[in-house]
């Protein structure tokens, strides 16, 4: 079993000197870090050996579900209709499209598989064909590391334009009506994206032109283009305001022009409506209202006013109607709106369900292209008609070799220890008796006002089959239940976050739907954190636990503003380095809270080249907690080619999962 080295460090915080013998490990260039990290990465392998065949079962299971050769249902755009589909044996996409639907595989415009040769990592961002078809603006990333090389392929050679730029980011592309001009960001040194640029097509990109920079060190920057083709939009956003600029397609060269000056604790969004921007603002309206103003300027008129506890999080706009997305009550509903505000919700499913507006690039549809599934239904592209409110399935995603009428999913009711209520989605094999007896896997997040619909999964099945209870739990800290929810797990009540999640498990438990001594809890990023002080604070409660890239050396990362996003993240933890958040924090950090008691078996990731949730914090609890409670089972691999999302290849995140899978199993046996 791998044992970091112990190296004296001490942090000085308002609540006392606090030793850090680990810190060295956030040296990657220290011979040692590497070392140490290889040989976690050996003992993983070595524990996850005597469970090959469980791993191999799984694994095989879903290539044998999953439709190897598969293909997206075509989008319609300026005349062009555009898919991309999967190969057997490939692990990355292909991008095609042709005159016709039936045609639209016809024309490779991008092989994913192509461009990832040579590379163990492979992720694309930015894929926007100009106004004419003629260009493609693609970026990807080869390491994990977010920074994204910027090319343009001429669509009638296939071939790509010397025009390259690098270090770009996610925060979009917008191309000049006229093709000439390519909008793009870039990240500063903290990986915050905070600057817009002008490239001109056949220019070197040292010439490029500084449209906008945002110097706050909250804010993060992006661009895009109106659905209607006339304006680039560009937005700033921190964790609580933000401010939209503008810029005619026609007049690219023009500077932007804001639509309202940012203030403090008002947020909003626009987009472009026949002649007006439609604005979606929590101005007045702690779950959103939606306004309008002149596409010149103006006074904000209200179009649809504040709904308490409905929290309005999307309003696209096209030529007659806008399509609004709402939670209400832990659903995502989806609404046509009309010019004069008339709502018009879609019913979609029974159970708790994700839909979510598709791709619609154009402006003037007769129809929309929506999304749906569920715990229990595959995701389905479907085909909207205001005209007769009808719903037509344009896309049922396969799952071969299975009868998904074997299972079922339904919401339950937890009570917190304050009485509050907290919605869990539960999907299980119908012949799985809840009678007590079953292992449960309970999934949380709960961060960010970020809300997790209920998503359909194959590998899952693997789980279901082997009569596990799979759950969703909608913690204080997401969005589910509007800004309200969002606030009470967040700051000085994120302890809610965690504790509403271990009463949720206690709720399974008490009420027989799982196994109490049975139950896995597993979380990613903020939701390794998540993970990370459920244990520290519980440890009986789980009988197992998976922290995927976990945030959880929060005080010594929110005190440092050197390392990337720190600053932005003040706005969503608070800055330990004054009180009372330094106390606060501190108290539910699980680095900090890691001590000598028996805790869950274990099982960790992380990625080194990792923008998000660097690779040293899981590294540092990892090795605190081999030192901490030796007989604690502790696994721990960290992505060496990769970043924040692990394994970009199909079959190795099959695998993956399959891996992790094998891990929760494993603790129950």
């Amino acid at each position: 079993m791998p044992r970091a080295p112990r190296r004296p460090h001490e942090w000085q915080r308002p609540t006392g000197p606090a030793t850090d013998p680990y810190a060295w490990l956030r040296d990657k260039d220290d011979p040692e870090t590497l070392a140490y990290l290889a040989a976690e990465n050996t003992f993983a392998t070595e524990w996850f050996q005597p469970h090959t065949a469980t791993i191999d079962a799984i694994f095989g299971e879903i290539k044998q579900r999953v439709k190897e050769d598969d293909s997206s249902y075509p989008v319609l755009h300026r005349g062009w209709w555009y898919a991309s589909r999967t190969e057997t044996g490939k692990s990355y996409a292909i991008h095609s499209r042709g005159d016709s639907a039936e045609t639209a595989l016809n024309t490779v415009l991008l092989d994913e598989n192509i461009e990832a040769e040579g590379h163990d990592y492979f992720s694309l961002s930015a894929f926007d064909v100009s106004h004419s078809g003629h260009l493609l603006a693609w970026s990807s990333d080869t390491d994990g590391s977010e920074m994204y090389t910027l090319r343009i392929r001429d669509l009638s050679s296939n071939t790509d334009l010397p025009d390259e730029i690098p270090n770009t980011t996610w925060g979009g592309t917008a191309w000049s009506a006229n093709d000439e001009w390519l909008f793009y960001v870039v990240p500063d040194e903290a990986m915050r994206p905070h600057q817009v640029w002008r490239h001109k097509v056949g220019t070197a990109s040292s010439d490029d032109v500084l449209v906008l920079e945002d110097t706050d060190e909250r804010f993060f920057v992006g661009v895009s283009e109106s659905r209607s083709g006339k304006w680039i939009m560009i937005e700033s956003g921190s964790k609580t305001s933000s401010e939209c600029w503008v810029i005619d397609s026609l007049h690219p060269t023009d500077s932007p022009r804001s639509l309202a000056t940012r203030r403090d604790n008002v947020e909003y969004q626009a987009d472009h409506w026949n002649g007006i921007f439609a604005i979606t603002t929590n101005l007045d309206a702690d779950d959103f209202r939606v306004m309008t103003m002149p596409e010149n300027g103006g006074e904000w008129t209200e179009l649809i006013p504040h709904s308490p506890s409905k929290r309005i999080v999307q309003f696209d706009c096209f030529e007659t109607f806008a399509v609004m997305q709402r939670w209400e009550n832990a659903q995502q509903v989806l609404s046509l709106v009309t010019t004069n505000g008339t709502i018009s919700p879609l019913t979609i499913l029974n159970e708790p369900h994700e839909v979510e507006l598709d791709v619609n690039p154009d402006y003037s549809p007769r129809g929309i292209r929506l999304t749906y599934q569920s715990l229990t239904t595959p995701n389905t592209v479907a085909w909207y008609s205001p005209r007769d409110s009808s719903l037509t399935t344009l896309k049922l995603t396969e799952v071969l070799n299975c009868d998904l009428s074997h299972y079922v999913s339904q919401r339950l009711w937890a009570t917190a220890t304050d009485g509050t209520r907290v919605p869990v989605d539960i999907v299980h094999h119908r012949d799985t008796p809840l009678d007590g007896t079953a292992p449960g896997l309970v999934y949380a997040y709960g961060a960010y006002e970020i809300s997790l619909a209920p998503w359909f999964s194959i590998a899952r099945l693997s789980l279901l089959d082997r009569g596990w209870v799979w759950a969703l739990v909608h913690p204080r800290g997401g969005g589910e239940m509007g800004r309200t929810w969002y606030l009470d797990g967040k700051f000085l009540n994120k302890r809610n976050t965690f504790t509403d999640t271990v009463d949720a498990a206690s709720h399974l438990a008490d009420t027989k739907v799982c196994n109490g001594s049975q139950l896995v809890v597993r979380g990613g990023s903020a939701g390794g954190l998540l993970v990370g002080a459920c244990i520290t604070m519980n440890p009986a409660r789980f009988a197992g636990a998976i922290a995927e890239v976990p945030f959880v050396d929060v005080v010594t990362t929110m005190s440092d503003p050197s390392l990337p996003l720190t600053v932005t993240e003040w706005e969503e933890w608070g800055d330990p380095r004054t009180e009372p958040f330094a106390s606060y924090i501190q108290s539910y950090s699980p680095y900090d809270n890691t001590t000598n008691v028996a805790y869950p078996q274990l099982y960790v990731t992380a990625g080194l080249n990792d923008p998000r949730v660097s690779y040293h914090e899981p590294t540092k609890w990892v090795a605190k907690m081999r030192h901490e409670s030796p007989d604690t089972t502790v696994v721990f691999t960290c992505e060496m080619g990769a970043g924040h999302g692990g394994p970009s290849g199909r079959y190795e995140q099959w695998r993956d999962e399959a891996r992790t899978l094998a891990f929760a199993m494993s603790c129950v046996q």
